[in-house]
């Protein structure tokens, strides 16, 4: 095998392959970075839950495959002066690497024992522009759940109808959910749930371009195709909570506030709140006012925001760091709060039709006074 690419590609298809590669497996093949010299060159890593394939332009003269040690063959691809970079594999595995003056000599190992990739089959691609999946993901993984006593849980459900696309994810103490409105209706109607590791590759990859992403649903798997990359993800079995059923609608109080605003008061009452020093923010909804307090055993913080509406002095408690995550996570400059009673979970909704969103928080149990 030979081949010759610039080194700055090959830089980058290391970069976003190398993150699949297993760290440490019994099968010490996934531990190195799958070579393929054909039409074009491909790398990829694959540690048995998540398979990534980047393609990359290159000169290739002799076609073949091999194995190469993922970390050593990376760090001197980083290291090689900027140009040109020359591959060389021999029949016994030997690989000869030049770039400028350069040159280094390591082992590889036959391509024939790395594992197949699943097959997703040949199913009809939905395509998303990278921006809005990116969204998608970024606006809804932070609330996935780390339960590993529910699986199913520890994904993100994404929900496909016709000319939507939803992902909607639960940890048992809080909902996120974001919806995208195609331009054109997708024909397909289909429900399935990816697990957060798998999907934290796909929104490393992503960009906040408008060129379309697509994905095809296999039977237990999935496959993203972002560009030059590709990225396939197996699928979690279970039933995922009904979500419709469990966010609150018709709420009796809703308010409007400014996010940043709201975001800036939480964020500096929970400066004194940590895993050590655990507590809730207390929160009274008055008229045109929201006050947040929290104490714990280093101090108390007191702070007031700014809202529309009258909270009839709705006192809640909420967790302070799953308020900020979701505030974080909002697109839009305001929000409307939804309230119920003080044993009800908080809604956050879009003021502008344009978005579409929702957050919820359930409560904690706080001491009166």
């Amino acid at each position: 095998m030979r081949f010759t690419c610039e080194k700055n590609m090959l830089v980058t298809g290391l970069n976003i392959t190398g993150r699949a590669v297993a760290q440490k497996s019994s099968l010490s093949v996934i531990e190195g970075i799958l070579c393929k010299a054909g039409v074009n060159l491909s790398l990829t890593g694959y540690n048995m839950e998540t398979a990534i394939t980047y393609q990359i332009d290159a000169e290739i003269s002799d076609p073949g495959a091999c194995i190469l040690p993922a970390k050593l063959f990376g760090d001197i691809i980083r290291r090689l002066p900027e140009g040109p970079v020359t591959v060389v594999v021999d029949d016994n595995y030997k690989v000869s690497i030049r770039a400028g003056y350069a040159s280094f000599t390591i082992s590889a190992e036959s391509a024939e024992d790395y594992p197949e990739l699943p097959d997703v089959g040949s199913g009809k691609k939905v395509l998303i522009p990278q921006s809005a999946l990116k969204d998608l993901i970024s606006g809804t993984i932070f609330a996935v759940s780390e339960n590993q006593g529910r699986p199913i849980h520890t994904g993100v459900k994404f929900e496909v109808e016709d000319d939507t696309v939803s992902a909607i994810a639960v940890d048992g103490f809080r909902l996120a959910r974001r919806t995208y409105h195609m331009e054109s209706g997708t024909g397909r109607t289909m429900a399935f749930v990816v697990p957060a590791q798998g999907l934290k590759e796909v929104e490393k990859i992503l960009t906040d371009s408008e060129e379309d992403a697509g994905f095809v649903l296999g039977d237990k798997h999935i496959l993203y195709s972002l560009g030059n990359a590709t990225v396939i993800c197996r699928l979690l079995d279970g039933e995922f909570l009904n979500w419709k059923k469990v966010v609150p609608t018709n709420c009796p109080i809703k308010l409007t506030a400014h996010v940043s605003d709201l975001a800036s008061s939480i964020e500096r009452v929970g400066l004194i709140v940590s895993e050590k020093y655990k507590s809730p923010v207390r929160c009274i909804f008055g008229s045109q006012v929201l006050q947040l307090r929290t104490n714990t055993t280093i101090g108390a913080a007191e702070d007031r925001c700014a809202i529309a509406g009258d909270g009839k002095e709705l006192e809640i408690g909420f967790n302070v760091r799953y308020l900020a995550d979701a505030l974080r996570a909002i697109p839009s400059e305001e929000v409307v709060l939804e309230l119920t009673n003080g044993l009800s979970p908080i809604v956050m909704t879009p003021v502008e039709e344009k978005y579409d969103y929702s957050y919820m928080v359930l409560p904690v149990r706080i001491n009166k006074g």
